[in-house]
């Protein structure tokens, strides 16, 4: 990960809609939860919601599935992980931890 693709992520969790979006499917695992799930879930309007899991899946913190005439959204796992990793791959630098905090964080993956 680059310090773009960090921006793009954090800006895209960084407001309230978006990021209650992103734990709820989170929450949901690989199943993932159709758009109206999620609106309804969250008490919010479809058409807002659409525009919310845009800005999600432009950052890639999201992915989406057609089944039929429903689309499928999931958390993406492993642009969290890296998100993360990139911010913690200098953790501590100077005392030594951050190889420890890269592997609890692969490990938990």
């Amino acid at each position: 990960m680059n310090d773009a693709a960090a921006i793009a992520s954090l800006s895209a969790l960084a407001q309230d809609n978006r990021l209650a979006a992103f734990r709820r499917l989170v929450r949901a695992g690989e199943r993932g939860m159709s758009a109206g799930a999620i609106a309804e879930a969250l008490g919010m309007a479809p058409s807002s919601l659409s525009f919310h899991l845009a800005q999600l899946s432009e950052a890639g913190l999201v992915t989406q599935e057609r089944q039929h005439r429903t689309i499928i959204y999931r958390a993406d796992y492993s642009a969290i992980y890296s998100l993360v990793g990139y911010l913690l791959e200098n953790c501590c630098e100077a005392d030594g931890c951050g190889a420890a905090a890269l592997e609890a964080l692969e490990q938990a993956s």
